[in-house]
């Protein structure tokens, strides 16, 4: 049998930073496709069917519940968005250094975490 490389497995790479972000990108992008998603449709379907139907959606979505799905979707958005930045600088060649790659892969959850928070702030004070 030829002596070849064996193929890095989850054994032999060292967890990171940049390894949590990236799973944490598919993560947020699956949780919007799937509850985003069905969060809408229902919100479309209760719009076009009548008062007492929408009344039902922000009865639930104002609900202790529904707000802990609506802030879910909102971190989940932000968070795939900064990492989606983070992607795309990657993309263009820059940030590969590994002081700036971590620095950015640590930033980009902080990042989120705030702008979700913030989002929240603006919507609550009103």
């Amino acid at each position: 049998m030829a002596n070849r490389p064996i193929a890095p497995h989850l054994q032999i790479w060292k967890w990171g930073p940049h390894m949590a972000v990236s799973i944490l990108h598919r993560a947020t992008g699956d949780g919007l496709a799937i509850v985003g998603l069905g969060v809408l449709l229902w919100w479309l379907g209760a719009m076009a069917s009548g008062e007492a139907a929408y009344t039902l959606f922000q009865e639930t979505m104002g609900s202790p519940v529904g707000l802990v799905v609506l802030v879910g979707l909102s971190w989940a958005f932000f968070t795939h968005m900064m990492s989606g930045l983070r992607h795309f600088v990657l993309d263009i060649g820059a940030g590969y250094e590994l002081d700036t790659n971590k620095a950015w892969s640590i930033l980009a959850p902080v990042i989120a975490i705030l702008l979700t928070a913030g989002f929240w702030a603006v919507i609550m004070l009103r």
